[in-house]
């Protein structure tokens, strides 16, 4: 009988997987390393084993103790699988912009999950860098991994992914592509394979609001490339001991809205349902076509799997609310159709001030349209209460006839958006829609710079 003695025997000597129609235009053939293959689902199966074996050879984790990690969350998963079969307890502290997802899977294996804030500063006390260290000084027999200077997580690649690579491709891989976080992957596999053959080339994947590239380039960590982005699992904003920045040749950098749309390609053009990274990783590579010639065999390696983001990059109204749908807006009512059913807030003419800066206040918005028996007669807007309030402190208690400007401009649902675009000016902050049951709608400035994508 052929079978595996635990969950962990199963890790490893995952498939490469042709791409065939995204890179159609590129003169290279490109094959994916499809880590999700792995029993956790992802790539860092293989370096949470390692890690955690290590550390018991040496002694740093002791039978029953407590394994300590910040992750993204898969790492945390490996671990855990490491975990249930060698009877070890588990506190995973991962960052809140991290998806449900990846949380509810966590605790469904038995790991006690941490959420810290993800806009703070890597030394911050509240940071999931320094959460983990605390609880594992806390813990009792406490181990913390530090996946990011931890070198079995590199040792971990060079052991099994790049001999893996090497052997599928018959050692005729010219160029090695991947998403760069903790920068185990990436460094494992290019130690192993620029030992086979130092022509080869590596290249990370970086996203905006991550300092890897420009550290690469310049040797300068510069504070101010990092910003909070929303692609998960790659990009840092320290620089990780295991980012071996010698064995990497180049770096290119991908957005939150390339990742996310290409991760959904993926799945809908080559079958392959990932995460985001992958996304990022694709569109690097094609980032790079100048790169590669009709000779080269190009392989890029897919973290994880998409089941991990379904709320997320697989959910149609989390991409329409980042502006990531390519959907295309042409009209006023386009830019309007997701709310168009809300009703029209105004205000009356001999209404007090106090009455619209409520309602403004308790809705949120920064312009209101003002009438009478007649129609649209005014407006008020933010700058209008607030030169009004300098000129008279007790401007509540007045009339808003007294203090309101001109009626904001009426279109027609059908009207372009670059007609109503230059109808939004310094002087005039919104526009009013006309729709074909007689009501009215307003559109804002926000509202045109949300169509843009």
């Amino acid at each position: 009988m052929k079978y595996a003695n635990n969950i962990l025997e199963t890790i490893g000597n995952t498939p490469l997987v042709k791409i065939n129609k995204i890179t159609k235009d590129l003169p290279c053939n490109v094959l994916a390393k499809v880590e999700y293959f792995n029993p956790g689902h992802s790539c860092k199966d293989r370096m949470a084993l390692k890690m955690v074996e290590d550390a018991e050879k040496d002694g740093r984790l002791v039978p029953g103790g407590t394994i300590i990690e910040g992750t993204s969350g898969n790492t945390g998963m490996g671990l855990a699988l490491a975990a249930i079969v060698k009877g070890y307890k588990l506190i995973c502290v991962i960052t809140d912009k991290q998806s449900k997802e990846k949380m509810d899977i966590l605790r469904a294996v038995g790991a006690k999950v941490v959420v810290c804030p993800t806009d703070v500063e890597p030394d911050d006390a509240r940071s999931y860098y320094s959460v983990s260290k605390r609880l594992a000084e806390e813990t009792p027999n406490g181990w913390y991994v530090n996946q990011y200077d931890n070198p079995s997580n590199a040792q971990a690649n060079y052991e099994q992914t790049g001999p893996e690579i090497w052997e599928q491709t018959e050692g005729k891989i010219t160029h090695f592509v991947v998403g760069v976080g903790t920068g185990g992957t990436i460094s494992g596999v290019a130690k192993y394979l620029k030992e086979k053959n130092p022509n080869i080339k590596i290249w990370g994947v970086d996203t905006y609001g991550s300092v890897f590239k420009k550290y690469k380039e310049t040797g300068i960590f510069d504070e101010n490339e990092v910003y909070s982005y929303v692609t998960e699992g790659i990009g840092e904003d320290i620089l990780p001991k295991n980012v071996n920045f010698d064995l990497i040749d180049g770096f290119t950098k991908v957005t939150d809205k390339d990742a996310a749309v290409y991760t959904r390609r993926l799945a809908l053009e080559e079958g392959l349902f990932v995460g985001m990274s992958s996304g990022s990783a694709i569109k690097g590579l094609l980032q790079m076509k100048d790169e590669f010639g009709p000779d080269d065999i190009v392989v890029v390696l897919f973290h994880d799997s998409g089941s991990r983001y379904i709320g997320k990059i697989f959910n149609d109204d989390w991409m329409r609310d980042r502006g990531y749908l390519d959907e295309e807006v042409k009209t006023a009512l386009d830019l309007i159709e997701e709310h168009v059913e809300k009703p029209l807030l105004t205000v009356r003419t001999e209404e007090l001030a106090s009455h619209a800066i409520d309602r403004m206040r308790r809705y949120k918005i920064s312009q209101i349209p003002v009438m009478d028996i007649n129609g649209f007669v005014g407006s008020l807007d933010e700058s209008d209460l607030f030169q009004a309030f300098l000129e008279d402190r007790n401007v509540a208690d007045k009339p808003i006839r007294e203090i309101m400007g001109k009626p904001f401009p009426i279109v027609k649902s059908g009207t372009s958006i670059d007609k109503v675009s230059k109808l939004i000016t310094k002087d005039n902050q919104a526009v009013l829609i006309e729709l074909e049951n007689g009501k009215h709608h307003i559109i804002t400035k926000y509202d045109i710079i949300n169509s843009i994508k």
